[in-house]
């Protein structure tokens, strides 16, 4: 076997860089690096396969195999000249020209392709007369010139078609989400199989497919009918079978994932789909509308993909995540929400502060992934609890951030706070929350005689807040 190292590049969706890096190396991968939409590693040929079969996030890997500079395409043209092509592809096979390029020396990607293509094409004809055929789809050999500004990289593709078409997908209702996105929206959450998992607006059933296959730890590519590699003049068939064939690492599922959807037809699109992935055991699904929610499994969490308002439309579209938000409160108590959307303003009737924020592409969509952390009773109590557990104590950066803050000394005194001394009883009728104060209205509103009453009184009502659930 040839264990020679070489540098490899693996695309992916804005946001899921780091995701992918981890994942990579867990597969042994070295001087693994993000950058935009990709991660650079090395590897020799059998963690080439295994990035194909095994990564979730790649949307395809790359093996570079020339680095130049060009500021015109006959220099592209003579640089492509220069490569050894016998060593990638014979005469009886096919090729086909992908081309990415940002520099404004060139302006048309097109034009790069067909020069790289005459390269290879010329570089046969001189040397042996003869040249391989060029075809669109489903060529031989895939090979991808990325140019920017100057600095050009000439790269064949070892996945061919995008890895996030795993091969189970046999139908698919409108706008469905990406594999690859499903997978990073999962991978994200830290979810590994460890509770149920619920997806109440499961459309084609992406979301519990590739959270199964997650939970029971099966490669991804298992369903692929071909990589491109396969098609190499080096390729290892004995390699790639080992790789394929290793079911050691899978694991068992002891939980749920568990989908519902209002439309019959999309029901039935995801059981199609299940039972092409061979998960039927592990996934229950069901015609229900969010709305119809009275319990969750218990222990659980929540990853959902509701309508947009762009490629899908919604008759309330307001509406429906005010119903979200209610149904999170509860019916969904002590479970982690994930929910990705596009517009603020669909966040924003959700009523409920997000404990995280994470902005990912969908499509070309620029969205944002939330989670709600929906518990029972007060924010302050749920942060307080928190802070008497074992998780990590906030600190005080004005020593360093090497003492716990005191938060009853760090205060500044306000005439809530001595309001609060002088009655005692009434101490629930202020709450903090994150350095904001709200008025209660769960008591009569005291007559109070210091400035901050004052204004209150003058302005009729209590100060704003997003949402009576947010304390």
């Amino acid at each position: 076997m040839n264990n020679e190292t070489f540098e490899m590049v693996a695309k992916t969706l804005y946001g899921l860089e780091e995701i992918l890096a981890g994942e990579l190396i867990a597969l042994g991968a070295n001087d693994v690096q993000t950058g935009r939409r990709m991660v650079s590693f090395t590897g020799d040929k059998e963690m080439l396969y295994k990035a194909n079969f095994y990564c979730r996030t790649a949307l395809r890997i790359l093996k570079p195999i020339y680095h130049f500079k060009a500021k015109d395409a006959d220099t592209v043209y003579n640089e492509v000249k220069k490569v050894e092509w016998e060593n990638y592809i014979s005469l009886d096979k096919t090729f086909a020209i992908d081309s990415v390029i940002n520099s404004e020396d060139f302006n048309h990607s097109k034009f790069v392709a067909y020069r790289t293509k005459d390269a290879i094409v010329d570089y046969f004809m001189e040397k042996k007369e003869k040249r391989p055929s060029v075809r669109v789809n489903n060529p031989d050999l895939y090979i991808n010139i990325h140019i920017s500004h100057n600095d050009c990289t000439l790269s064949i593709d070892s996945s061919g078609e995008s890895l996030h078409k795993r091969g189970y997908r046999i139908e698919q209702t409108e706008a469905p989400l990406n594999e690859v996105l499903a997978a990073g929206l999962i991978l994200k959450t830290g979810w590994k199989g460890e509770s149920n998992f619920v997806d109440p607006m499961c459309g084609s059933g992406t979301l519990l497919i590739e959270a199964a296959m997650i939970a029971l730890n099966i490669a991804p590519g298992i369903h692929r009918k071909e990589f491109a590699f396969e098609k190499w003049v080096d390729f290892d068939q004995e390699l790639f079978d080992r790789i394929y064939n290793d079911e050691s690492a899978e694991r068992e599922f002891k939980f749920k994932c568990i989908g519902s959807d209002i439309s019959p037809a999309a029901i039935d699109v995801s059981k199609a789909n299940v039972r092409n992935a061979g998960l039927n055991k592990y996934i229950d699904l069901e015609v229900k509308p969010f709305q119809q929610y009275t319990e969750a499994p218990k222990p659980g969490i929540l990853v959902m993909n509701p309508p947009y308002g762009e490629r899908i439309s919604s008759k309330d579209l307001m509406g429906l995540y005010s119903m979200i938000g209610e149904r999170l409160k509860h019916v969904f108590k002590d479970y982690r929400a994930w929910i990705l959307s596009y517009k603020d303003e669909c966040f924003d009737k959700i009523g409920l502060r997000p404990s995280e924020k994470i902005k990912l592409m969908n499509g070309s969509l620029e969205c944002e992934y939330r989670c709600y952390d929906i518990f029972e009773g007060k924010n302050k109590d749920y942060k307080k609890a928190l802070n008497e557990g074992d998780k990590p104590r906030r600190f005080d950066n004005r020593d360093g951030g090497k003492k716990p803050v005191d938060f009853k000394r760090s205060k500044m005194d306000s005439p809530q706070r001595r309001f609060s001394q002088a009655h005692p009883e009434e101490d629930d009728l202020y709450e903090e929350f994150e350095g904001k104060r709200a008025f209660s209205p769960k008591k009569e509103k005291p007559k109070f005689k210091d400035e901050f009453s004052r204004r209150v009184e003058k302005s009729k009502k209590p100060f704003k807040r997003k949402d009576k659930n947010d304390f």
